[in-house]
């Protein structure tokens, strides 16, 4: 695997939190202003239909994901609206508060710290990640799989960041992106105006996290090596990229309850 163990500013023990928080507020602001996991919307329905889940269970959520551009058009089996959990490590309350909030009650969260490399057994569900897989080493990465495998839960990947020369370019617009469509976030705050616009550290970290983000991403490559001998008839492994233009989601999904190759692989 040639995947380079790069760092990012926010993970640094020294970032202050509440810049932490707010540089991901404005990330997952993004996300779901743009739409830019729509994409992936038809293959998660699928996925999770498939894997007969009830709830999704999100990990690594940080300020909320795009759930709340993906969640209304989620559905089980039956038709019926699937709930949706965000889970964290070290969970930012008042921005999942929020996002209950803005989906009135669709999507909840759990309080409790959760490692996404061993999930509670109370937590029963298709599991998500959305660009935060590229945070672990692939030893955690393939820990993170295996654990879904193992209690034959579905799972699903989703990386924007990819490890691609025009990828890296399109990180270059997030701050301007951050300047537009801050205005739009709320609550907004007299704190955030000051750290996006006059002490502009927010769009900073924003550009430089995003190529750092891309450089130590995993390749469709590397992906198919993490998952390489968890093997069952009733699992199967989906991996590829979903979207068109340069702003594409690259992605891997583990699909519970079908006998293997009955679902088309991606390419």
């Amino acid at each position: 695997m040639d995947r380079k163990p790069w760092f990012e500013l926010h993970d640094s023990p020294r970032f202050p939190g509440f810049l932490r928080d707010m540089v991901t507020d404005g990330l997952e602001h993004t996300w779901n202003t743009l739409g830019m996991y729509e994409s992936i919307a038809g293959l998660l329905r699928r996925a999770v239909t498939e894997s007969g889940a009830r709830q999704v269970v999100d990990l690594c959520s940080g300020g909320g994901g795009p759930w709340l551009s993906l969640a209304p058009g989620l559905k089980d089996a039956e038709g019926l609206p699937v709930a949706v959990v965000l889970t964290d490590k070290f969970p930012n309350l008042s921005a999942f508060e929020r996002t209950r909030r803005f989906s009135g009650g669709r999507i909840g969260f759990c309080a409790e710290s959760v490692d996404a490399a061993a999930v509670s057994g109370d937590l029963r569900g298709f599991r998500t990640i959305f660009s935060a897989f590229h945070h672990f080493s692939p030893e955690t990465a393939r820990a993170m799989l295996a654990d879904a495998f193992a209690k034959r839960e579905g799972i699903g990947v989703f990386e924007l960041a990819q490890p691609k020369v025009k990828t890296m370019a399109l990180c270059c617009g997030m701050p301007a992106l951050s300047w537009l469509l801050t205005p739009g976030m709320r609550p907004l705050g007299w704190r955030r105006v000051v750290w996006t616009y006059l002490l502009p550290v927010i769009p900073f970290t924003l550009w430089v996290d995003g190529i750092l983000s891309c450089l130590r991403s995993y390749s469709l490559a590397d992906m198919r090596e993490l998952v390489r001998g968890l093997d069952a008839e009733d699992y199967h492994w989906e991996i590829g990229e979903a979207g068109t233009g340069k702003a594409r989601v690259a992605y891997l999904v583990g699909i519970a309850g079908r006998r293997a190759g009955e679902f088309p692989v991606a390419k």
